[in-house]
């Protein structure tokens, strides 16, 4: 059974799907793999380094569609490459399925097709194969690291004959994978961070990094409701938005770099910074805004843009924070995707290298179930 990788759009993607220490391990579970030429080079992966792992070159993906059995992929596949999808074949990868439009295609086409990013995450056998976390820890990273070079001063606070250099203000809105990693990033630049988020019980990860918890007063109430939930199924009251609000402004009218992280999949991205509290930020202060992809946090973004407003606040619109890390990120993605496919193998053949594989799809299962937006000439994703 053959495993086809599809070459990116290199004009807005650097990723790979597969790499070519995934090829290896692909081929110890007795899968042949075919990569299409040049499908690495944007995370510097050659042709040759996949020949070397054992992988075969296809000219074009019309030949990886045709000889492949599973299509791996970073997003969805070109529509062109959709119509030549034949029955039977599955698709991997992070195919935004509340905004395919192409679903309707891929069930019509008797395609199997797994968007990874619905992976159920309180799941202990999942987070092997949890593609939003993977890529959003390094997402955090750089996220700092290009404010760092966007800011016109130094993070840490220096020392010097000719005076004392204050260390930079930094203040996170979303305290997710991403956000935590920022806070920890740019503590060890020597900045001063300060942290937000609607779930009240990221204080103590925020603490633990080193970061300044923006409290929020809340009732004894909701301050009930949002434990027993864990946060993230609370509702927080129309005061208590209307309290962190304040909170959150007057922080950001005092902060030298701003980073905002708050996705919501399927919808777009809720606005957390806008033109108000703009106009009240300093001169020469940065906000990366990781969500410009999705409609972005930070009004008046534009993806894949910087844009200076008339106070001169810098507005980076980071639409894809992985693709500048692709060699890394395409790591950590192919060892997400290697081990989803092992689910998808008999377990005796996973056992057993040396016989075919044989397919086990399992819509009953808590991961291929949850992850399947279309199986057997059905659109299963339900609509939000």
């Amino acid at each position: 059974m053959k495993i086809g990788v599809i070459s990116a759009d290199s004009a807005r993607e650097s990723r790979v799907a597969i790499t070519p220490d995934a090829v290896k391990k692909l081929r110890k579970l007795g899968f042949e793999v075919v990569i299409q030429s040049g499908a690495g080079l944007g995370a510097f992966y050659t042709d040759d380094s996949y020949k070397t792992a054992g992988g075969e070159i296809a000219a074009s993906s019309t030949d990886v569609i045709t000889q492949s059995q599973i299509i791996t992929t970073v997003d969805d596949l070109p529509a062109a490459l959709t119509e030549q999808l034949t029955s039977g074949q599955i698709i991997v990868g992070m195919l935004d399925p509340y905004r395919n439009t192409q679903l309707d295609t891929y069930a019509a086409k008797g395609v199997t097709a797994f968007a990874m990013e619905l992976l159920p995450r309180t799941l202990s056998r999942a987070q092997n194969m949890d593609v939003l976390s993977s890529q959003a820890n390094l997402a955090g990273y750089k996220a700092v690291l290009l404010a760092a070079n966007e800011y016109s001063r130094p993070f840490p606070m220096f020392m010097t004959s000719a005076g004392t250099v204050k260390p930079a203000k930094v203040v996170i809105l979303g305290v997710g994978v991403a956000g935590l990693q920022a806070i920890a990033t740019a503590k060890r630049l020597g900045a001063v961070v300060e942290a937000s988020d609607l779930r009240p019980t990221a204080k103590e990860q925020v603490e633990s990094l080193g970061g300044k918890w923006l409290d929020v007063p809340m009732s004894d109430e909701e301050a009930q409701k949002a434990k027993s939930t864990g946060g993230y199924a609370w509702t927080p009251s129309e005061q208590y938005m209307k309290d962190q609000a304040i909170v959150v402004d007057k922080a950001l009218s005092n902060a030298d770099i701003v980073i905002t992280t708050a996705q919501i999949p399927g919808r777009q991205a809720p606005r957390l910074v806008h033109k108000a509290t703009l106009d009240k930020m300093k001169a020469g202060s940065v906000l990366i805004d990781m969500a410009a992809g999705t409609g972005g946090n930070v009004e008046g973004n534009v993806a894949d843009e910087t844009i200076t407003t008339d106070n001169g606040v810098r507005i980076v619109g980071a639409a894809n924070i992985p693709s500048m890390l692709a060699a890394q990120s395409s790591d950590l993605y192919a060892n997400n995707l290697v081990n989803f496919i092992t689910t998808l193998i008999a377990s005796d053949d996973a056992a057993d290298t040396t016989a075919p594989n044989t397919l086990a799809l399992d819509m009953e299962d808590e991961i291929q179930g949850a992850l399947a937006v279309t199986h057997d000439g059905q659109v299963r994703l339900a609509k939000r």
